[in-house]
């Protein structure tokens, strides 16, 4: 199905959205709502020039999906994504158990559904938004320059965000965790320890969740004057258990082997792990590790590693998206969330 191309007109071969009117007349979504359902709240040129925009482009709200939405429990749409190869991160489905008890609480119920990309996931959005099948969605996992968020509010679908876009943030709701933040407090835990060159291990630029968490560390270690003595010390690679492996590797075979090493992830922490000892040497003795996401997997190595209040930002997101479903699509939040440190014995020894 085709979304609208931006504000203003719909996109060739596409119905008229209430964002395409808005735009249009110049306006907001909710001001064409109140023109069409309680019009008395408009003044009258305004609601006489909204009126003739929703004539020229040949708006047609959906009463069919609107009544269905009302008579129908409500559902909330969310795109459920495969498990990541060589992974022990069990972020996403904490966050969907977090977000299906928070809806339940609001009398709503999660409706899962796959898409093949990001652009399939905007299309489908909007066609179970539009059939009445569900009174919002949720979107998980933005990327810098996602342009979900801006096809889901041309398309009129109200929607709430886990994570945040580079730019146009303030456009949505949206509840994130403070990246930086994390791998900065990892830092800091480790300088108290005695260390000074402290390994990173992270992903390829380009996510909004890696480059926060790279972020995090570099300006940690610039605060406490240690970029030079930790040169070349910061590595990327994919996020599997056997990168982490491979990467820490690297580190530990160069002349000034890092003391300590923060993880972007417990995926790469655990392979981290795996490395150190197979170099014949003591995680928290030897090398310090701290891991990112509070997994069962560090949990049971003793790796430790930042926690994510995913449980919060499940009863955020909802709340935001149940705000957003209230005022017609219109309301926009935003929520920062800060992670919390899990010393465990990999990196407990000073």
């Amino acid at each position: 199905m085709a979304l609208t191309s931006g504000r203003g007109r719909p996109a060739s071969g596409g119905s008229a959205t209430i964002s395409d009117v808005a735009g249009a007349a110049g306006v907001s979504r909710q001001t064409v709502s109140n023109v069409l359902n309680a019009p008395h709240r408009v003044r009258p040129g305004t609601r006489e020039r909204v009126e003739r925009v929703i004539a020229e482009l040949g708006y047609h709200p959906n009463r069919v999906a609107r009544s269905l939405r009302a008579s129908s429990p409500g559902m909330v749409g969310y795109r459920i994504q495969p498990v990541a190869t060589e992974s022990v991160a069990g972020i996403h489905d904490r966050f969907l158990h977090a977000l299906s008890e928070a809806g339940e609480a609001g009398d709503h119920h999660v409706l899962l559904f796959t898409a093949p990309d990001g652009q399939g996931e905007s299309e489908r959005c909007a066609h179970l938004w539009r059939t009445g099948a569900v009174s919002g969605v949720v979107l998980y996992d933005l990327a810098p320059h996602d342009p979900r968020p801006t096809q889901l509010a041309a398309a009129g679908v109200p929607f709430a965000a886990f994570g945040r876009t580079a730019s146009g943030a303030d456009r949505y709701s949206w509840v994130d965790v403070d990246n930086a933040a994390g791998t900065a407090a990892a830092v800091e835990h480790l300088v108290g320890a005695g260390h000074r060159r402290i390994g990173f291990l992270g992903w390829p630029e380009g996510s909004s969740v890696g480059d926060a968490r790279a972020r995090g560390w570099l300006a940690a270690m610039d605060s406490h004057g240690l970029l030079a003595a930790s040169h070349r010390l910061d590595v990327r690679g994919p996020d599997t258990v056997s990168s982490g492996t491979r990467l820490m590797t690297e580190l530990l075979d160069r002349p000034e082997p890092p003391t300590a090493v923060v993880a972007a992830t417990d995926t790469l922490g655990v392979g981290a792990f795996q490395a150190v000892r197979d170099h014949g040497l003591r995680p928290g003795r030897d090398v310090a590790l701290v891991g990112f996401d509070d997994t069962p997997a560090a949990d049971a190595l003793g790796l430790s590693s930042l926690r994510q209040p995913i449980e919060a930002v499940g009863r955020l997101v909802m709340a935001g998206l149940f705000h957003c479903i209230a005022s017609g699509g219109v309301a926009v939040s935003s929520r920062l969330l800060e992670p919390e440190l899990i010393v465990r014995v990999s990196s407990a020894a000073g």
